[in-house]
């Protein structure tokens, strides 16, 4: 009999970028961490896992939606898709919403006749809404005749509780890699299978102001006067980024019911997106589209073990300059300790893809392309997945 062990994919990566803002707080200001005793540029996982899910929905052909307002979805597709009046529509989306265990909010009096909200915001494939829709279409002459009241309870709605929870507790692939917190409906949970820690950079950073304004081109042109149309200034900073993230293997075959081929295209596809994805944040003034110089693979047992504490310590430029060949050192070095004291016998793969061409022999087998890396630590994965 076969069971199942816990094998997590391990991802580190090394990637430098330029004069940027990826990730901006409350006001507009770079976000940071102070650690090691220094002040690191941070992004936040939250930020590079959307910049993931819209890389990884493209790569799949599946979209996903986070959304309270899935009554206007409702509502613009029976209008535009299938030739319901805009007030029937509207009627229409607000039951869908109503009906459902996840409730629903209706406007504010001075706000009436607006789409109403669910009351919490729900996490469901793109295909949901058409779905809702054919729900709808069944209860078309009743909903056509209703009334509309701002008082609309769950047991007034004409469509049927259990159906719409049915649609809402449907997922795909985005939903199953990345979970889904959804405490309103029976078994609509879904744990993820990702952990995205938040990136910093491995050596100490300062914040640059970036003083600008507008040329106003009339001004310009007739010279008549001085001044520009717009002042302004905004926060950037450039730095190498050490970034951390896991696949957990055993949960994602829990959520794809044990379909090895299923998830075998999904950790691919992730990972690709995991390595790939930037946050877009300033990218039209600021361009940061780099590519990592190191990206490292662990298949492991147990439990994931990050490679931060290679930076605690923050890396110091070397005389020459730069940061990046430094910091792939400390965390080839970092590496082979923590795997040395772990003892290797837990790890199932160990390779690397770099852009420097230094021997990193902390960092497993070098392998030529990404794409490689990515295969060989998914199939490792999965094949080692079960042991008799």
């Amino acid at each position: 009999m076969s069971r199942q062990l816990g094998y997590f994919i391990e991802g580190h990566i090394i990637q430098g970028t330029p004069y940027a803002n990826l990730n901006r707080d409350d006001t507009n200001s770079i976000k940071t961490v102070q650690w090691g005793g220094v002040n690191r540029t941070r992004v936040s996982s939250q930020s590079w896992k959307r910049a993931m899910r819209l890389r990884l929905q493209t790569r799949l052909g599946e979209t996903s939606l986070r959304t309270r307002r899935l009554a206007e979805r409702i509502e613009r597709h029976l209008v535009e898709e299938r030739a319901w009046s805009s007030e029937a529509g509207r009627r229409a989306a607000r039951h869908a919403v109503v009906a459902s265990s996840v409730g629903a909010e209706p406007p504010g009096k001075d706000k009436e006749g607006e789409p109403w909200s669910s009351a919490a915001m729900v996490y469901v494939p793109d295909t949901a809404v058409a779905e809702l829709a054919d729900l709808c279409e069944e209860f078309r002459p009743a909903l056509e005749a209703a009334k509309d009241s701002n008082a609309l309870k769950q047991k007034d709605a004409l469509l049927p509780t259990d159906r719409v929870d049915a649609v809402l507790r449907s997922r795909n692939g985005i939903i199953n890699l990345f979970g889904r917190m959804l405490a309103q409906i029976e078994d609509a949970k879904v744990d993820g299978a990702v952990q995205v820690a938040h990136p910093f950079t491995t050596h100490e950073t300062d914040t640059e102001i970036d003083y600008f304004s507008a040329v106003d081109d009339v001004t310009d042109n007739w010279g008549d006067t001085s001044g520009s149309a717009h002042m302004g200034h905004a926060e950037h900073s450039a730095g190498v980024l050490y970034r951390f993230i896991v696949v957990d293997t055993r949960e994602l075959l829990r959520n794809v019911d044990a379909d090895i081929a299923a998830a075998h295209e999904l950790i691919a596809a992730f990972l690709d997106a995991a390595i790939l994805s930037l946050p877009q944040a300033k990218k039209n003034s600021t361009a940061p589209h780099t590519v990592p110089a190191l990206v490292q693979l662990t298949v492991r047992e147990d439990r994931p073990v990050s490679y931060a504490g290679a930076f605690e310590k923050p890396v110091r430029a070397p005389r020459e300059g730069g940061h990046t060949e430094t910091s792939i050192a400390e965390l080839a070095a970092y590496a082979e300790a923590v795997n040395k004291l772990l003892g290797n016998t837990g790890i199932h793969f160990n390779g690397h893809a770099s852009l420097v061409a230094k021997d990193l022999a902390g960092l497993g087998e070098r392998l030529d392309s990404f794409e490689e890396l990515i295969q060989g630590a998914t199939t490792a994965a999965l094949s080692s997945g079960a042991e008799q």
